[in-house]
């Protein structure tokens, strides 16, 4: 069997710049045209719901045509224009239709890349291909953070749109020149539910994967914890899921306007991502020393509590958080929501994986991606609203609140696993 060549891996780098600059000037933009958090929260919403139905129909179209480069193109086509749509409007409503249209593009790419890693290289070699792509795709990520603070001391707001407009355009050249689709090994999708590596470089990532078009039976396990009973303990890891990026996603969809209700430059909301890029790439490298010392199991748990405290440090320092104490404050914030994702994604997907039972890994795969997406979408609609009636201080501790939920239901899914049999 001829594998790839890799260097299809470095149209990564251009994508990410304008996955992570647009997903972070949007709701500078937003604030900029006169919009406030409701309408950051709706386009967060919006673009969010875009996602999850764009992974179930792109995963559907590689699987049926395996045309990974013409997928790829076309997603950077979209990208390509929504961002220059985006550059010269001067409308919040119309920003609502691009978040759809971007949504849906944008995560083309992410099945494409998942089964390029695993069709690139040997199974035993998929370890340490993800953990390239992952290098590559977060320095992409940082090089655009770097981008944004030194260009808000120059430019405003609207040209970041044309840079990311031409990284999306300098990723369609490399996706062209680079990809092929006539290597004559094509790996399926569910091959990723297959794969410890895939499914954690899909949760880490915060990709959806749909295997399979679900059913109400597939989410009995949760609808019978409803019923007062449990007939599988998975159902429980389920909720524990959906409240962790329920509340996760409240912080982070509140963050960038929080910070311009602070009065931070735009330079001074990219530095903040710019530190927390930097750090969530060297946690990349500790992650798993962490979770080899204290466990799967521990280590999950464990990462719920700096997740809480940097949810609850912007609430309870709304008072003192100005002049020169107000930047320390939300940088410690902020690294400590990615530490404890890099841990948290990583341990959490080996326990899942290892949840799976043989024949049902599509099923189950599909589950958490739709319970994560519905967390994902109701945080962010939820936080406009919540932030609208009653601040941001009660907003980011209810969010605390929720994470504090999934800590209590995580550490029941563990104590009902070692003391009972799995009935499937």
């Amino acid at each position: 069997m001829q594998l790839q060549n890799k260097r299809w891996m470095w149209y990564l780098l251009p994508s990410q710049i304008t996955s992570q600059g647009l997903s972070t000037v949007i709701p500078l933009y937003v604030i900029f045209l006169g919009g406030h958090i409701e309408e950051v929260a709706i386009i967060s919403a919006l673009q969010n719901g875009s996602t999850a139905i764009g992974s179930l129909a792109w995963g559907k179209i590689i699987d049926r045509f395996h045309s990974k480069r013409l997928i790829l193109v076309t997603s950077s086509v979209f990208v390509l224009l929504c961002s220059l749509g985006m550059y010269f409007t001067n409308h919040v409503y119309i920003l609502y239709g691009l978040a759809i249209v971007l949504g849906f593009f944008m995560v083309a790419k992410s099945p494409v890349t998942q089964l390029l890693v695993m069709e690139s290289v040997q199974k035993n070699l998929w370890s340490w291909l993800f953990a390239r792509t992952s290098i590559i795709s977060t320095l992409g990520m940082l090089v655009a953070m770097i981008i944004g603070t030194v260009g808000s001391f120059y430019f405003d707001l609207r040209p970041y749109f044309l840079i990311c407009a031409v990284s999306s355009g300098i990723s369609m050249v490399l996706s062209t020149i680079f990809v092929k689709d006539d290597d004559g090994v094509h790996i399926e999708r569910s091959s990723i539910a297959h794969s410890l590596y895939g499914l954690r470089y899909s949760i880490s990532h915060h990709h959806f994967v749909f295997p399979k078009i679900l059913e109400v039976y597939d989410f009995r396990h949760i609808i019978t914890l409803f019923k007062g009973r449990i007939s599988n303990e998975i159902g429980i890891f389920y909720l524990a899921s959906f409240f962790f990026y329920f509340g996760s996603n409240m912080y982070f969809t509140a963050w960038t306007p929080f910070l311009k209700n602070q009065n931070f430059s735009n330079a001074d909301v990219f530095l903040n991502y710019t530190v927390q890029m930097i750090t969530m790439l060297l946690v990349f490298f500790i992650a798993p020393k962490i979770i080899s010392k204290f466990g799967e199991e521990r280590s999950t748990i464990l990462a719920h509590i700096p997740r809480i405290l940097a949810v609850m440090i912007p609430a309870v320092s709304l008072f003192f958080m100005t002049g020169s104490l107000g930047f320390p404050v939300t940088i410690t914030s902020a690294c400590m929501m990615v530490i404890a994702f890099s841990i948290f994604s990583t341990s959490s997907s080996v326990i899942f994986f290892k949840s799976i039972p043989q024949g049902f890994e599509g099923k189950y795969l599909g589950v958490n991606s739709a319970v994560t997406g519905i967390g994902v979408f109701a945080g962010s609609l939820i936080t406009g609203e919540l932030t609208k009636f009653l601040g941001y201080a009660t907003m980011f501790l209810s969010a605390s609140a929720v994470l504090v939920v999934s800590l209590v239901l995580y550490k029941t899914y563990f104590r009902y696993r070692l003391s009972h049999n799995k009935i499937i």
